[in-house]
């Protein structure tokens, strides 16, 4: 890759990674939330649950109605408003103003992640286009393993206020980076919105966003509750298990590359092994979950495939849905954000009612239900392709 397109690509990941940093780093602030705003732990519950559910809903919509708009502007848009929203956090004491600020850049949410991958994918050439993908993907991954703890150390050290000044460093940063290296791109002959909407004529579409919410249940119903599962089943320390998660953050990482690697030589098979392999994990950690050091490979192996679900579901879609691209990025997020919504709430109620012991099963299911869907997408287009060659001979 030429330089100007790496720095393209590491401002988009920069990028990435202060937005999933902004989502979930209220996981890891509760403690100090609860003390700081006088409010309740189901109150920070809500700042968490709130912007995943205004980014599932919002989110296609968002994207059709800004669709006409300079790619550059909106991506600098939205991280001056991931910037204001974070400095705010960090000065205000009320939970009302963090509550609407929560709310507002999730509402761009699912538009900044339709054009930073579509930039990703078209910014390289065709045929590494997965890997390009995979490159803003990895910002998820770090985002996602290592905003939580690394925000939450920063506000045990120091305080409150530092941690979300973090991650206001971190979108002031990604803004510099998108002004100086992100092209100007006008769009002159935008689709129009009833284009767009073509794709939700097809079936296959919507089979194709039910893998992609299946995916993120598999990935998110285990997820949710791996530290409690490696305290409780497998017996680790607290410091153990922290040093496990950044394992297991790293593994993600690599997990990425390796994977979109594999998409580019065969994307169909490699979607249709990986969530057999991937219910191969969950069986597994319930099998030897108690047993600390078969459980320590286990992490890593998951760690890899947890995070490749990204590009794994993300490139799934965009297989049949390519024609509306933005649109269509902008549902996957959506749907993956539903995915993580269901996985969390099944893998809750497995816990409460089953113990923790046995959310592997709800991992296993989704995974082996998301097989079953890639399948039968498969199954679908080659009769269909059948049926179209009888019809022409």
């Amino acid at each position: 890759m030429q330089n100007q397109t790496r720095l393209l690509l590491l401002s988009l990941t920069l990028a990435v990674f202060a937005v999933i940093t902004t989502e979930v780093a209220v996981i890891g602030l509760l403690p100090q939330l609860i003390n700081q705003l006088h409010i309740t732990a189901t109150q920070v519950g809500f700042l968490v649950s709130i912007y995943a559910l205004v980014v599932a809903l919002s989110g296609p919509f968002i994207t059709l109605i800004f669709g006409r708009f300079n790619r550059k502007i909106i991506l600098l848009s939205i991280m001056l408003l991931f910037l204001l929203s974070n400095s705010l956090y960090a000065l205000t004491e009320r939970y009302e103003v963090i509550l609407l600020f929560r709310i507002l850049p999730a509402l761009t949410h699912a538009l900044f992640f339709a054009v930073a991958l579509h930039l990703a994918a078209n910014t390289v050439p065709p045929e590494k286009s997965t890997q390009g993908v995979a490159i803003v993907f990895s910002g998820v991954a770090i985002g996602m393993v290592f905003g939580v703890p690394l925000s939450a150390f920063i506000a045990e050290t120091f305080s409150l206020r530092i941690a979300f000044w973090f991650a206001a460093i971190a979108s002031g940063l990604a803004l510099v980076g998108i002004a100086f290296h992100v092209p100007s791109t006008q769009i002159t002959a935008p689709l129009k919105v009833s284009e767009q909407v073509q794709i939700l004529k097809k079936g296959i579409v919507w089979l194709s966003m039910l893998t992609v919410t299946l995916i993120f249940s598999a990935m998110f119903s285990g997820f949710s509750f791996i530290a409690d599962y490696l305290i409780n089943i497998s017996h680790f320390s607290n410091n153990a298990t922290s040093t496990l998660l950044i394992v297991f953050g790293v593994s993600g990482y690599i997990g990425n590359f390796i994977f979109s690697h594999y998409l580019q030589r065969n994307a169909i098979q490699t979607t249709l092994i990986y969530p057999l392999i991937f219910a191969l994990i969950y069986f597994a950690l319930w099998l030897w979950g108690s047993h600390s050091l078969v459980v320590i490979p286990l992490v890593i192996i998951w760690g890899i495939f947890h995070t490749s679900g990204l590009i794994v579901s993300q490139s799934w879609l965009m297989s049949k849905a390519n024609t509306a691209p933005e649109f269509a990025n902008s549902l996957y997020i959506s749907f993956s954000n539903l995915g993580i919504t269901i996985g969390t709430m099944v893998g809750g109620w497995i816990l409460q009612f089953a113990g923790i012991a046995a959310i592997t099963w709800a991992g296993l299911i989704f995974a082996l239900l998301a097989f079953i869907s890639i399948w039968l997408r498969l199954y679908l287009v080659r009769k269909t392709d059948i049926i179209v060659y009888q019809s022409t001979n």
